[in-house]
């Protein structure tokens, strides 16, 4: 049985207003969270497309927030937001100042949901204000423990549309980012870790997407193929026995360094147990776990007997790999 749910809610038709890319987000994010890259089931997820009225949602969202205990229930939406009264996410059945749906309402939700993770994440204008202090009345509105926000821009900000992909242009960068572009080593994504990656791709004069949150550790959202395997992972520390320890290479390490290459080899010539272990330590090298010492490429260092270390990223790995954590 799943332990995770989502609720994916996309609408474009709305009357004098109608946008072009918000059905075709929730699509693609519905997608991506139903399975893992390896096909594996990952959310329970619900997709609501041009939802047409206010107590429609709202009762989606009880459904979503109040329904079970799920590891993680998630909320996505892409549409209209406005600024009115403190933020709100904008319903086709709006009414005057009554737009849809309190920002403030559904973070009280997820407050109150004993889901173990409650992820929110809105990609419409003005999006910021949701979590955003100056506009809370109340303590009850402070994100509760769990809670973690996305938004696709700032409190003051709206959300654009990119015209060539056919998506928002913050759900364009989700997308590339649950497809493996926000994954750790491990292969996994994190809302911290997709925040990040959709923050470095946006450059400073366009609009900023905001995260908030009040939690000590996160689930994955979505598994991709590691880009080091855990079995070799598991190994960082057979290679570096303390700390600030350096692996001393040679030129046996390098497999091209053989007598019937071309161009020019070295004594001592490569031996295939060295040559393994070196694939092993370009594999952590070219994800950032370890660097050369004194040249500026893994090949020079074991060409000219050089060595290699741990980074400040690989020290994080190497405890994890020695206290046997994955």
């Amino acid at each position: 049985m799943l332990r995770n749910k989502a609720l994916v809610i996309g609408i474009d038709n709305y009357p004098q207003a109608s946008l072009a890319g918000c059905v075709n987000d929730a699509i693609e994010i519905a997608e991506l969270l139903k399975e893992n890259g390896d096909g594996s089931p990952n959310f329970d997820v619900k997709l609501e497309l041009d939802v047409t009225s206010k107590s429609e949602v709202l009762d989606l969202l009880h459904t979503l927030f109040d329904e079970g205990e799920p590891d993680i229930a998630l909320f996505y939406f892409s549409g209209h937001g406005t600024d009115e009264l403190a933020g709100q996410i904008v319903t086709p059945d709006f009414n005057g100042r009554d737009m849809g749906i309190s920002m403030n309402d559904i973070l009280q939700m997820a407050n109150n949901s004993k889901s173990r993770n409650k992820i929110i994440i809105l990609d419409c204008c003005y999006s910021g204000k949701l979590g955003d202090f100056s506009t809370i009345n109340s303590s009850d509105a402070i994100i509760g423990k769990g809670v973690t926000i996305l938004t696709s821009s700032n409190r003051d900000e709206v959300a654009k549309e990119d015209g060539i992909s056919g998506h928002g242009v913050f759900t364009e960068l989700l997308i590339q980012g649950l497809k493996g572009g926000a994954a750790d080593v491990g292969g996994n994504i994190t809302p911290a870790s997709l925040y990040s990656f959709v923050d470095q791709s946006l450059g400073s004069w366009e609009q900023r997407p905001l995260f908030k949150t009040n939690i000590t550790g996160f689930l994955p959202i979505r598994t991709v193929e590691a880009k080091v395997s855990k079995k070799v992972l598991r190994k960082l520390h057979q290679y570096f026995a303390e700390p600030t320890s350096e692996f001393q290479l040679d030129p046996s390490f390098e497999f091209t360094n053989t007598p019937e290459t071309t161009h020019e080899y070295k004594e001592p010539y490569a031996k295939q147990i060295n040559v393994e272990k070196f694939k092993e330590l370009q594999l952590y090298e070219s994800v950032g776990l370890i660097e050369p010492v004194g040249e500026e490429h893994m090949y020079f260092a074991a060409m000219n007997s050089k060595s290699c270390k741990l980074t400040p990223l690989g020290l994080h790995y190497w405890k994890l790999s020695r206290n046997k954590r994955f």
